[in-house]
């Protein structure tokens, strides 16, 4: 009773068996493992208990303990009572009892739940094993064929089955696309196969992508011809896997196990179906790869052809505005033209050009330039319009056309021509000529070019044939000019002479009536209180002072024009000089109630000038600032350095408020002889010729001046450099 407690503790089933394999004593674990109880044991054995392989499994392992009394482990599946499969590992040793006789003690372990693990992960590697040698295939098989001889065989592999073939059910490829077999089965023919598969598909679960599984064909209902085919390829086994693709049915994968009947594991089918899955997925890939192939290819060459156009157009677009700069930049008609046929020709690589011009009042056309490099000259040719209307009549319409002559010419034979007019908006100048071999023609990117070209040779033609009438207008123009300067400077000089003995001889009368009539005392009066005797003296004297004003500006400005004016370089303290040229102009500033004012930036460096030439121009403008600038306004002189491009400078801004000159009078303020109109309110007066005489001089100076007017205010700005070279105009 000890010992069967103890047993029963035990967890793992303990038997113990006589030398005649019967139980003699077995504890609960045991018991429940096999199903029975211990009544049901007890002086019995495994023959009587478990199934005949089962049970001499047994047996075995106990004839083999007793003859050699070592310890034995085996592992052993066995069947309880309630027909649950177990697999046990089940220990030996053997004992003698108390009087001798020899004892069995068996101990017993129920790893079926492991080994369906192991078996679990097993199938489970062999399923990874499967889709990781398809995936590498995916990758790298190039075609679908080659995807698909390597998936049957894998497939094969992976079920350790007789053959696997894949069967295209597409319309214009059907049959037999792959096959693997093992060494002793034969290949099957596509005919044969077509019959089954006609089977597969009028199986209704084929086309909602379920497999046709037959353990055992023996056992299904097929057609009596089916049977035949079934025998002669020795299936026993069958199983059948459609592959869909975009919803319709691709292909068949076919398995067939010959060697005997054999069950197909629902593991077996997911892994096949996922393999099929991934197949029909790629091989629709593979399809769209070489439809995209096919694309790009189409593509490519598309692109080669638009390369090479745009390639040529680039080429023509480079010759064209070659040409182009060419014929503008230059005004000689005789290049233009040589230039356009000899660019053409060599660009298109005709055999030569020619371009001729019309006079259409003689109505002829002139060939006066051509460029040949295998034909004969056809240069100084005269053709009569009137003798080949079906050509002239298009090009005077402006129209372009190619042509192969029907007769062909005594010299060049036959040959392509492509004619083009020569023509702008005001009319058709000439014509242009390619000749080339009779069986060439054209592209009209090549006939774009040279029309192209035409335009630009008659603009060009146009714009020399105007440079020439503008040249001879020039030349006149000059000519008119000098005339104008000679006559001015005669007459400048020979008035200068008598206004001057004017002046002296009014300086006289002035200091006569001076003695008599007490003359300066007389004009020291208002105009109202003056005599006549002084009225009429300061008339004579005011308009002689102006005459002599206007000539000496007459013959400045001729100076300036022929380069005659002299020049006098020295350094200039602007703080000391500049305020000497100004007090000049505070008492005429003071009795027109203006407020005149300088303004000298500190430190300024000296400027090397001429003098003189700077107090003219500083006089001019100041005195136009108080001959313009009403009462109440102020007039102001500001002097500052400044930089252009690096080199330093000296600004001149003479600002005056109260006055404004219309902007479209300014582009004409510095014009010989131009006043600006309704400018002089107070009717001051003026020659026109002060500005001008400031312009002449600020650029003799090296300077420039510039206006401007807005609001009420005029700026004149005039900017000089620090230092001014001997021969500025040099």
């Amino acid at each position: 009773m000890n010992v069967d407690r103890i047993l029963n503790a035990l967890a793992d089933p303990v038997f113990v068996k006589d030398e005649q394999h019967c139980w003699l004593m077995v504890n609960d674990a045991y018991c429940q493992l096999v199903g029975h109880p211990r009544e049901a044991l007890l002086g019995r054995s495994e023959h009587d208990i478990f199934s005949p392989p089962e049970a001499d499994l047994f047996y075995l392992a106990d004839r083999y303990v007793l003859t050699t009394g070592l310890e034995y482990e085996q592992e052993a599946t066995i069947t309880d009572a309630h027909n649950q499969i177990h697999i046990v590992s089940t220990k030996l040793t053997l004992f003698h009892d108390p009087e001798g006789y020899p004892r069995l003690v068996g101990t017993m372990r129920d790893i079926t739940q492991a080994k369906q693990a192991d078996l679990t992960l097993k199938r489970q590697a062999e399923r990874e094993r499967l889709l990781s040698a398809i995936a590498q295939h995916l990758l790298q098989s190039p075609s679908p064929e080659q995807l698909l001889n390597a998936t049957v065989a894998e497939v094969r592999h992976f079920l350790q089955t007789d053959r696997v073939i894949f069967y295209s059910c597409s319309a214009s490829n059907p049959g037999i696309l792959a096959e693997s077999v093992g060494a002793s089965v034969p290949p099957l023919a596509t005919q044969s196969l077509t019959r089954l598969a006609s089977l597969a598909r009028d199986w209704e679960g084929c086309h909602q992508g379920k497999p046709w599984i037959i353990d055992d064909v023996t056992t299904v209902n097929l057609a009596a011809d089916y049977r035949p085919l079934i025998s002669q390829y020795q299936i026993k086994s069958l199983l059948v896997l459609p592959i869909a693709q975009d919803e319709s049915l691709c292909g068949l994968l076919w398995v067939h196990h010959c060697s005997q009947v054999r069950p197909w594991h629902t593991w077996e089918i997911e892994a096949l179906q996922e393999v099929t899955t991934r197949v029909g997925s790629a091989i629709r890939q593979m399809k769209l790869h070489y439809q995209i192939q096919e694309l790009n290819t189409a593509l490519e060459r598309q692109v080669e052809h638009r390369t090479t156009q745009l390639q040529t157009a680039l080429d023509f677009e480079a010759t064209l505005k070659r040409m182009t700069d060419r014929v503008r930049d230059s005004l000689d008609e005789k290049q233009i033209l040589q230039t356009a046929v000899k660019e053409l020709t060599q660009a298109l690589g005709v055999k030569g050009s020619n371009t001729a011009l019309y006079d259409l009042e003689q109505g002829t056309s002139t060939i006066y330039y051509e460029y040949n490099t295998s034909l004969a000259s056809s240069r100084g040719r005269v053709s009569q319009m009137e003798a080949f209307p079906e050509i002239y009549h298009q090009l005077l319409e402006g129209l372009c056309f190619q042509f192969c002559s029907k007769d062909p010419n005594p010299v060049r034979g036959h040959v392509a021509m492509l004619a083009c007019p020569v023509l702008d908006d005001r009319g058709v100048l000439g014509d242009l000529w390619l000749i080339n071999a009779k069986d060439y023609v054209f592209e009209e990117m090549e006939i774009r070019l040279v029309q192209q070209v035409s335009n630009q040779c008659a603009i060009a033609i146009r714009q020399a044939r105007l440079f020439q009438a503008a040249q001879s207008q020039v030349a006149e123009l000059e000519h008119l000019n000098q005339l104008k300067d000679d006559f001015l400077s005669t007459v400048s000089h020979e008035l200068r002479t008598p206004v001057t003995s004017m002046r002296v001889a009014l300086q006289l009368l002035g200091v006569t009536l001076d003695h008599e009539l007490g003359l300066k005392a007389d004009l020291a009066k208002p105009k109202l209180e003056q005599s006549r005797v002084a009225r009429y003296f300061q008339i004579l004297q005011e308009e002689c002072e102006r005459e002599i004003s206007l000539i000496n500006d007459l013959l400045d400005l001729q100076r300036l024009d022929v380069g005659n004016h002299p020049i006098n370089p020295r350094p200039l303290d602007l703080t000391v000089w500049l305020p000497e040229v100004v007090n000049g102009f505070q008492a005429r500033a003071s009795s027109r109630q203006q407020q005149l004012t300088l303004e000298i930036a500190p430190q300024l460096a000296p400027l090397v000038t001429d003098a003189a030439s700077l107090e003219r121009v500083l006089a001019e403008l100041l005195h136009n600032a108080c001959k313009y600038t009403p009462p109440g306004e102020t007039i102001r002189l500001q002097v500052s350095p400044a930089k252009v491009q690096e080199i330093a400078t000296v600004q001149f801004r003479l600002t005056n408020t109260g006055v404004e000159i219309p902007s479209e009078e300014l582009p004409r303020i510095f014009d010989k002889f131009y006043r600006v109109p309704s400018a002089d309110p107070w009717k001051q007066g003026g020659t026109g010729l002060g500005l001008a005489l400031v312009q002449k001089l600020v650029i003799f100076l090296d300077g420039v001046i510039e206006v401007s007017s807005s609001n009420y205010q005029t700026e004149f700005l005039v900017e000089l450099p620090l230092t001014l070279t001997a021969d500025p105009l040099g």
